[in-house]
C-alpha cells in the first residue's frame, strides 16, 4: 500500500486516539454496524481462528468480546505502527502483527473500511491494489471471508477524491468467478457501501 495511505491513519490515530474517529470512521455506531454485517460470515460463535485486516485499534475484538464469542484465536494485522500500539495497550492478551507470515491460515478473515482510502493514488493502481488483496485473502482463509468497499451507486454530490467508489456487480463477479461458488452480495444496510461474503 502507498506509504502516504499508512500516514494517513496514522495521523487519525495520533490526533483522535482509540476510537472510531481515529480509523477513519464517523461513530461508533455505523461501525459496529458494520461489524453487525461482516460477522454474518462466521458459521458459529465459537472455536474458531480469525485475521483482523487492517485491525485500526483492535475493536472488532471489542465488539466479538461484547457479543459473546467464545474461544476466538485472533489474530490483528495493520500497516500502521501506531495503530498496533493503540490495540495492544486496549487489548493486553490480543495478538496484534504489521506483517503476515508465509503460510500463514486463518479460517476466517475480516476486512472493513480497509480500502475505502486511496488519497491521490490513482483509479486504477487502487482498482489492483483491492484485488491483490482480495487474492491474498483467499489464500490465507480456508472457511470464508467478508469485506466492505464504498459503492459505486453513492450520490454524486457526496463523493470525495481522495476515496474509492467499486463496482458492487464487478466485484461479486470477480469473487464468484475466482474464489467460491457461494458469494453473498448486501447492499442493503442503508450506508454508501456494500459487504461481499466469500464462504467456502
Amino acid at each position: 500500500m502507498n506509504k502516504s495511505v499508512i500516514e494517513y491513519y496514522t495521523d487519525k490515530i495520533k490526533k483522535h486516539g482509540p476510537n472510531s474517529q481515529g480509523v477513519d470512521w464517523n461513530g461508533k455506531d455505523s461501525q459496529y454496524l458494520r461489524f453487525d454485517i461482516l460477522s454474518n460470515i462466521f458459521k458459529d460463535k465459537s472455536n474458531f481462528s480469525l485475521l483482523d485486516y487492517g485491525c485500526g485499534y483492535g475493536e472488532l475484538l471489542s465488539y466479538l468480546h461484547a457479543k459473546g464469542y467464545k474461544n476466538i484465536k485472533y489474530m490483528g494485522f495493520d500497516l500502521s505502527n501506531e495503530m498496533l500500539s493503540q490495540a495492544s495497550k486496549k487489548h493486553k492478551k490480543g495478538n496484534f502483527i504489521n506483517k503476515i507470515p508465509n503460510n500463514f491460515k486463518v479460517d476466517y478473515a475480516i476486512l472493513s473500511g480497509t480500502l475505502h482510502i486511496k488519497l491521490k493514488i490513482s483509479e486504477s493502481k487502487w482498482k489492483n491494489h483491492i484485488l491483490n488483496t482480495l487474492n491474498h485473502l483467499n489464500q490465507i482463509t480456508d472457511k470464508g471471508f467478508s469485506f466492505n468497499l464504498l459503492t459505486s451507486y453513492s450520490d454524486e454530490e457526496y463523493k470525495k477524491d481522495r476515496l474509492y467508489y467499486a463496482s458492487p456487480e464487478y466485484i461479486f463477479s470477480y469473487c464468484k468467478q475466482n474464489f467460491s461458488k457461494d458469494v453473498l452480495l448486501d447492499h442493503s444496510y442503508g450506508l454508501y457501501e456494500f459487504t461481499v461474503f466469500v464462504k467456502k
